[in-house]
């Protein structure tokens, strides 16, 4: 016995129309045909797949068989494919990128990534998108070698190849457990923190190795992930500055608690967008950058810079 032949998309397409309209005259309509037509092209697809798609008999209206109703899915899903890939070939024809790599700074509030994202595979559905997190000045490295075609860095100078645009900022403040030795002193004298423990978030990229950022303890434990770190603080093997909105339920719930430093309040780490200056972005990219500089556009400054 013979195998099903391949039916033509137009064929799909047709038995489609019949089904999302419930007649063969609407189907005629919709695909701006005659009615023998759209009949002839239905039974051609049956022909081809060797099955009856629709009962004829004792209905006024198109009917699916039971091997009608289980071809539609896979009809629909060919479909689908074909509509996106015309979707995607007619972006690149117009200058719309394939794909489109990120690396975001891990300080970067998570809800205002995710708003982003989500914006973006609504804007650009056919668009891939590669997404890197990383900290200090391995983010700019994406940039710089050529993995990410845009970042949202921290506050790292790069050199001339770099373009930058501001975009935003996260409120940085010292936290610790509430049994740390620091968080039962009230008040906490300046220069206590040389002797306890401090936890910093250390660079992955040589363009900012052996460089301290907000260090001011003489004992660090240096970490590449700000997950780790946030775990040992809640822990209370040291104390460190944190991302206000990663620590805020932890603050509500009594997990770890603001420290009064009088020689290190926190401060405000700002966001850059950038690019590199032989490499602009294309109108994906550009588009993503702009909603991260406009979600950027309602942060406010809560102390000087860190």
């Amino acid at each position: 016995m013979s195998g099903p032949g391949t039916p033509t998309f137009d064929q799909l397409r047709l038995f489609l129309a019949v089904v999302e309209t419930g007649s063969f005259a609407a189907a005629a309509r919709r695909m701006n045909r005659a009615v023998s037509v759209v009949s002839y092209g239905i039974g051609n697809l049956e022909m081809q797949l060797g099955l009856p798609l629709f009962e004829r008999e004792g209905t006024r209206r198109p009917k699916l068989t039971v091997a009608g109703r289980a071809v539609l899915a896979e009809a629909r899903t060919v479909a689908q494919g074909i509509d996106g890939l015309r979707a995607k070939v007619k972006g690149l024809l117009e200058g719309l990128e394939a794909e489109v790599n990120l690396a975001v700074d891990v300080m970067l509030p998570s809800d205002r990534l995710g708003r982003v994202l989500r914006g973006f595979q609504v804007a650009f559905p056919t668009v891939a998108l590669r997404l890197h997190v990383d900290a200090l000045g391995a983010v700019t490295a994406h940039v710089v070698e050529g993995r990410a075609v845009i970042g949202i860095s921290g506050p790292i100078s790069s050199g001339d190849q770099i373009e930058r645009i501001a975009a935003g900022t996260v409120a940085m403040i010292p936290v610790a457990a509430p049994d740390h030795a620091l968080s039962q002193m009230h008040p906490i004298p300046s220069g206590a923190t040389r002797d306890h423990v401090q936890l910093v978030l250390t660079d992955r990229s040589p363009l900012t190795e052996g460089r301290d950022f907000a260090v001011t303890s003489t004992r660090t434990w240096r970490l590449a992930d700000l997950g780790a770190k946030h775990q040992l603080l809640r822990e209370g093997i040291g104390w460190g500055n944190m991302p206000l909105p990663m620590v805020e339920a932890d603050l509500v719930a009594g997990t770890l608690v603001r420290l009064a430093l009088p020689d290190d309040t926190g401060g405000t780490y700002r966001f850059s967008g950038i690019w590199r200056r032989d490499a602009p972005p294309g109108p994906a990219a550009s588009w993503l950058l702009q909603q991260f500089v406009e979600e950027g556009l309602e942060d406010q400054a809560e102390a000087p810079d860190v």
